[in-house]
């Protein structure tokens, strides 16, 4: 099966890889900047998220399989791939994997070490929307409200809200597989696993996802990096403060 994706412009080949339930929508309005300087970019969904397949299975060893199947079936090569948090973790294994499909690798506030879970109350919000009772978006984001406090995260969260039928709403993710293997996602990257290639990490100035002691990490695993920080951002760095992520990324790549 193939990843759903949305391809924006043309030129050289650009994936961005979304972070844990979200999809390859969260990043239209940058993917939109970047394919006017010449950029053929793919906003791809990840397995068990969007519009791609749903599967029992989930792990960044398939998920870097299904990249690669993604990229053979477009004819993809010497590829620029962003992953942000999730995806930067699916990204790096991927470089790792296939270092010849990938020219240069950017990896936006994740590190290759293990992150403890830490997603169980958005997941149990999410489970308790009951969509027999919940007709309207607004009634699932006061629902969702009680378990997800933080307006900004429960916006990106009912981003995965669609009509499955007339009347009837539902979620796009895979919810009891993700629930299930959420240990997966703060899977470390394999000790051997390396990329020599130019690679970028960017983080925010607010978020805690990369700290000083990550920096020797991001350092074993790929020599030829470096590290930026955004200003004014958090985890979503990419929504906090495009106009920064933007430069630092397009500085980067042209």
């Amino acid at each position: 099966m193939i990843l759903h994706s949305n391809i924006i412009g043309e030129g050289k080949p650009f994936i961005i890889l979304h972070g844990f339930l979200g999809m390859g929508d969260n990043w239209k309005t940058l993917s939109k900047q970047f394919s006017e300087s010449n950029f053929e970019v793919h906003l791809v969904d990840q397995r068990n998220h969007g519009r791609s397949f749903h599967s029992d299975e989930f792990d960044y060893e398939l998920m870097a399989e299904d990249l690669k199947h993604y990229c053979t079936t477009h004819d993809l090569s010497n590829i620029i791939l962003l992953g942000h948090s999730m995806g930067g973790k699916t990204a790096m294994r991927f470089a790792t994997k296939y270092p010849d499909l990938v020219g240069k690798l950017l990896v936006a506030d994740i590190s290759p070490r293990y992150y403890p879970v830490h997603h169980d109350a958005i997941l149990e919000g999410l489970s308790s929307l009951d969509f027999s009772k919940i007709k309207k978006r607004a009634e699932a984001d006061i629902a969702l409200s009680k378990s997800v406090a933080e307006m900004g995260t429960r916006l990106f969260l009912l981003k995965n809200l669609y009509w499955v039928n007339k009347g009837e709403l539902g979620l796009r993710i895979n919810l009891p597989v993700l629930k299930e293997k959420v240990s997966e996602v703060g899977e470390a990257l394999p000790s051997h696993a390396t990329f020599e290639k130019e690679t970028l990490f960017l983080r925010g100035d607010k978020s805690e996802y990369i700290g000083e002691s990550d920096e020797f990490i991001i350092k074993r695993h790929f020599p030829n990096s470096q590290l930026v920080t955004i200003s004014n951002a958090g985890h979503w760095l990419h929504a906090e403060n495009p106009k920064a992520f933007y430069s630092a990324v397009i500085n980067f790549i042209a």
